[in-house]
């Protein structure tokens, strides 16, 4: 039988709760129906959302550095390890075909038990002289037999590891083409976003940009052309810099030439991946600057964060050190004096000065 008891009434609290919620509810359905979901975005909105992008694409930009890196090595090893294979293989099949030829002879000879081939040779001496050298080549055939056995030991060992190396390259190449993807989205993305300005908009952007490089680049003294500008700025090395303190500090030999060779560099494009000499990416350029004054640096700015011996004091960073930003150390630049860095910033723009308080600062690394 239906239960005819009068249910029971919210309290009042509950009242409460679920008017304001209901409020809640209407007024986000309201400003939901106002909001225009294909509204452009402010210019101050696109870049703050195009920087984004661009600081995730270096994330991955630098993370491919690593899986090529990983590549590259591994191939090489591989290639070693499948060259030992074969070269072990030959010697192997040497070392069994010596003794085919010697079973091969020896059974062609007769396989008479010998005590009775001594009872009916007519020449007993000849005969034992030939014993003995048989028992001779039976003690060469016993050490090519222990010969063989090592050698089979040692290609299975080399084969396993190739197989492993094999193995390992396969997924490293993996990596490599989701790196690439993950690369080529975020900057897709942030092409869609810059698309959605009007080319004034796009020309103030850069225009804001280039001011920025120019003013970075009077302040470190070391370029004489606009930042954004032609290539070939200036060659002075890093000695007779300014620190972040105001205070003249000298860059060292090494740190200075690759300071002086990046210079060189000013105006080359970014291209993510790249290693020099006429276009480069973060830590493509550190690593080619450092490479002409004889250093060589890892590929990827997480490696190169342990090339050296840390700075935290800004203070205390001299011309030439390496500059590492962000928390996960994704990327790198080059010390250029007066809280200045010198870098390849990211893509669409060109290897340029830029002040180190536009980007989070980790430490500094003094190379050597």
């Amino acid at each position: 039988m239906a239960s005819h008891r009068r249910p029971k009434q919210p309290s009042r609290t509950r009242v409460t709760v679920l008017t304001a919620t209901a409020a809640a509810a209407v007024a986000l359905s309201a400003q939901a129906a106002s909001a225009d979901p294909g509204a452009k975005p402010t210019r101050s909105e696109a870049k703050e959302k195009v920087d984004a992008l661009y600081e995730q694409a270096e994330q991955a930009t630098e993370k491919y550095n690593g899986a090529k890196q990983r590549q590259e090595k591994l191939e090489k090893e591989a290639g070693a390890l499948q060259d030992r294979v074969a070269r072990g293989q030959e010697e192997l099949n040497k070392l069994r075909d010596g003794l085919g030829a010697v079973a091969t002879a020896q059974y062609r000879s007769g396989s008479v038990d010998p005590s009775l081939q001594l009872l009916l040779s007519s020449d007993p001496d000849s005969y034992l002289e030939r014993a003995s050298t048989l028992n001779q080549v039976s003690a060469k055939q016993a050490e090519t037999l222990r010969q063989i056995a090592t050698k089979q030991r040692a290609l299975k060992q080399q084969r396993e590891e190739a197989a492993g190396k094999l193995a390992d390259l396969e997924s490293t190449r993996k990596a490599l083409g989701e790196r690439k993807a993950e690369v080529q989205g975020k900057l897709a993305e942030a092409q869609d976003v810059l698309n959605s300005l009007t080319e004034k908009e796009r020309a103030a952007i850069a225009a804001a940009e280039k001011e920025e490089a120019a003013e970075a680049a009077a302040k470190a003294g070391g370029a004489k052309d606009d930042a954004s500008g032609s290539k070939g700025g200036s060659k002075e090395g890093g000695s007779g810099q300014t620190g972040s303190s105001g205070k003249a500090v000298p860059g060292s030999g090494r740190a200075g030439a690759a300071l002086a060779a990046a210079q060189t560099k000013i105006g080359s494009p970014y291209v993510w991946g790249a290693t020099g000499p006429s276009s480069f990416d973060c830590s493509g350029l550190t690593s080619w600057a450092y490479a002409q004054a004889g250093v060589t640096l890892d590929r990827t700015s997480q490696a190169q964060a342990n090339d050296g011996t840390r700075i935290y004091d800004q203070s205390q960073l001299q011309p030439g050190d390496l500059v590492i930003f962000y928390g996960d150390q994704h990327h790198v630049g080059l010390y250029a004096g007066n809280g200045q860095v010198l870098h390849a910033p990211r893509t669409g723009t060109v290897v340029r000065y830029e002040a180190m308080g536009n980007m989070p600062f980790q430490f500094g690394v003094r190379v050597g």
